[in-house]
């Protein structure tokens, strides 16, 4: 997957692109994690991209030509354009599974107020929010929906596994972790997690993921439970009944 990525502040992203899991899935070849610094596409001699709104009001606009060079410089015509935004939809699990599915985006990273409303209106940008709060820039948004959305990408997790268990994309919380050593300052690790029994093992999860999650997330919790008698394709219960019990139980 390739993902080009307009920002004013392209430095910011190196720590979090370059390292790690992203770091480690760009080596391989299955991200393309490309950045783009606007103010290199400003026709002012002092590469300004933002000027004072019309109208009046505080602060500044990114103002539209540099942003448009840089669009067109990753030929963003063909391709998804995304704007962080917190007028934009709440970034959600079906969101960053339709990405995912995608060969190639844009992110545009907007600061100060915004961007002029021509760049958003002209390249059809879909503006997506992380959440409903302000930050100084669309740069810290940009990674989060990044990183969800990479995770989902076949080869970039070691175990593929792992983020079809997610907590949320499971439908419930994550049930405790624990490593070694198997006390630690008088704390013990639950005798269940070291007993070898796999069944006992799966069915304490549940139900640690349930108790979290009708604390937590009682919205998520009544979702999942409203579907313990639902049946597979093949007309299988989807939970067995031991699960069914636990279930209740909770």
């Amino acid at each position: 997957m390739k993902i080009d990525v307009l920002t004013l502040f392209p430095e910011m992203f190196r720590p979090v692109t370059e390292e790690s899991i992203l770091g480690r899935a760009a080596d391989k070849g299955i991200l393309d994690i490309r950045l783009t610094d606007i103010r290199d596409f400003s026709r002012d001699k002092h590469n300004r991209a933002d000027d004072y709104p019309f109208g009046g009001g505080g602060g500044m606009v990114m103002m539209a030509d540099p942003i448009f060079g840089a669009l067109e410089s990753v030929d963003a015509k063909a391709k998804k354009v995304i704007y962080m935004s917190p007028r934009g939809k709440i970034l959600d699990e079906e969101k960053i599974r339709e990405l995912a599915q995608l060969d190639s985006f844009v992110i545009l990273c907007g600061h100060y107020e915004g961007v002029d409303q021509r760049v958003l209106d002209y390249w059809g940008a879909e503006e997506i929010s992380i959440g409903d709060y302000v930050l100084t820039g669309g740069e810290l948004p940009a990674m989060v929906l990044i990183d969800s959305v990479a995770r989902l990408i076949p080869g970039v997790l070691g175990n593929e596994d792992s983020a079809l268990n997610e907590s949320v994309y499971s439908g419930l919380l994550e049930h405790p972790q624990y490593t070694q050593p198997r006390e630690y300052r008088g704390m013990e690790v639950p005798e269940v997690l070291t007993s070898g029994n796999h069944q006992n093992i799966a069915l304490w999860k549940l139900e640690q993921s349930l108790r979290l999650t009708k604390e937590r997330r009682p919205d998520l919790y009544e979702e999942f439970v409203s579907h313990r008698n639902d049946k597979n394709e093949d007309g299988t219960k989807r939970f067995s009944k031991a699960e069914r019990q636990i279930i209740d139980k909770v």
